[in-house]
């Protein structure tokens, strides 16, 4: 693929993607917001990938939206004047200058077959902060920053972060969060609950790599597809009877498909043999997508 605004690297089953403007410190624009839903949706179909890492190039992660664009900076259309009805079907490509940019990033990065991992580097404040709630994982760097600053520009938080937020720190959080939009430390979005580790600079994007090995490395990539997709969706099904039908069928496919060789290698104590792919998942997997 070819893109403007970010860069891939890959190594070993792991593809960082690097926003890379770091002479606008990495700000988000729409031709960004394109090339990464480009990548979280392609990245399904690559079974040479098994977890993603974002991080920033430079020293920031990514300041917000680049607030030097003309006319709207977020890309909307202010001629149009959008209902809830009309947003009944947000792939409608008319909708395309109405729907959230921040959003279409992050619902891709929620149907991501892989992991995804945020190595924060530096400044992440709006989008750039918000993007990250939809991964896996936030490590950040002792020089990082984060900022859900909306309130200051009389705006709202975007990126579906109203739905993701409030799962990762607890509704009071959140709702302090966005009140006052400081900008957060990265000791203090370690003890609200918004990154799950800091460490120094030069060590960041290495406990991030260690991090996606301790999570896909020697695993099925059918299990770990399943597991993620699982854990996000039934964790918000309003009774355990939706998470029960999912988890039936998962188990009966997994069972019978890397599971019958996980469990010989268990017993026969030997590593597992997976021949799974996550671009090929079992055939209840769509129809559950579309809320079948």
């Amino acid at each position: 693929m070819d893109f403007t605004t970010i860069r891939h690297d890959v190594d070993d089953g792991i593809l960082t993607v690097v926003l890379n403007r770091p002479a606008n410190l990495n700000a988000f624009t729409v031709e960004m917001a394109a090339e990464l839903e480009r990548t979280f949706v392609s990245v399904n179909d690559d079974d040479s990938i098994r977890a993603v890492i974002v991080t920033g190039e430079g020293r920031a992660f990514c300041a917000g939206m680049d607030l030097s664009s003309e006319g709207n900076v977020f890309g909307l259309d202010g001629s149009k004047s959008p209902s809830l009805a009309d947003m009944a079907d947000p792939d409608d490509p008319e909708l395309r200058r109405v729907r959230d940019t921040g959003g279409q990033v992050t619902l891709a990065i929620y149907a991501c077959r892989k992991p995804v991992i945020a190595a924060i580097n530096g400044a992440a404040v709006g989008i750039g902060a918000t993007m990250t709630l939809a991964m896996d994982a936030r490590l950040m760097s002792t020089t990082a920053r984060f900022g859900l600053v909306f309130g200051k520009l009389g705006i709202v938080p975007e990126a579906c972060s109203s739905w993701f937020l409030p799962r990762i720190v607890g509704m009071p959080t959140a709702l302090d969060l966005v009140y006052r939009a400081d900008i957060l430390d990265a000791a203090t979005a370690h003890g609200v609950g918004l990154a799950q580790a800091v460490y120094e600079p030069d060590e960041l994007l290495t406990q991030a790599r260690a991090l996606a090995d301790a999570w896909t490395r020697n695993r099925s990539p059918v299990s770990v597809a399943l597991m993620r997709q699982m854990l996000y969706r039934n964790s918000a099904q309003p009774h355990p009877i939706e998470a029960h039908r999912v988890d039936s069928l998962a188990m009966f496919y997994t069972s019978i498909g890397d599971g019958d060789d996980g469990v010989r290698a268990f017993l026969e104590k030997r590593d597992p043999r997976f021949t799974g792919r996550a671009s090929e998942l079992p055939p209840f997997y769509d129809e559950w997508l579309r809320g079948g």
